[in-house]
């Protein structure tokens, strides 16, 4: 987490932005109510000497810019680490991500709901690869759906629908 710190207040500072990194590790709940941490750490940037221009600049439209720091982040600091020293790493300022995670899941339930009582496909379209692949991880625990990804890059959509079975 510290080299996710370290690396993400260098990468800001040459783009002249002076911001402190406050650092977290994810955690799940597990089936036995015990809490397990993750290898995925939150890296926030604290937005407190930031200009709103200067938080509307690094969110970016739909958070584009904010997507693309994560992907340069988990990139970059897993180059070259062996696979049990690599993380996950989700970059987080003025609570972009934690708001968008509810819609994500609000946009998932509805899904859900649709494709059940319709029997057919649902299309979920303009989301990033990160959040379809939260989408895809959601619905690992409903068995009567399943999900998958349709079309190329950048329209690449998500598709939640009734489980075949076999």
């Amino acid at each position: 987490m510290q080299r996710g710190q370290q690396w993400l207040k260098t990468l800001l500072h040459i783009t002249g932005v002076n911001a402190e990194i406050q650092g977290g590790i994810e955690t799940t709940q597990g089936q036995d109510g015990e809490f397990q941490e993750l290898d995925n750490y939150w890296l926030t940037i604290d937005e407190s000497n930031l200009t709103p221009e200067q938080i509307r600049i690094l969110i970016g439209t739909d958070g584009s810019v904010l997507d693309a720091i994560q992907y340069l982040a988990n990139s970059v600091l897993n180059l070259n680490q062996s696979e049990d020293r690599q993380a996950s790493y989700t970059i987080e300022l003025n609570g972009y991500r934690v708001k968008r995670q509810a819609e994500i899941r609000h946009l998932a339930l509805s899904a859900a709901e649709e494709a059940r009582a319709t029997g057919r496909e649902v299309e979920i379209k303009s989301l990033s690869s990160a959040e379809r692949r939260q989408i895809h991880t959601f619905f690992q625990d409903f068995s009567d759906l399943e999900t998958y990804s349709r079309g190329k890059e950048p329209h690449r959509l998500l598709v939640v629908r009734p489980a075949r079975l076999e």
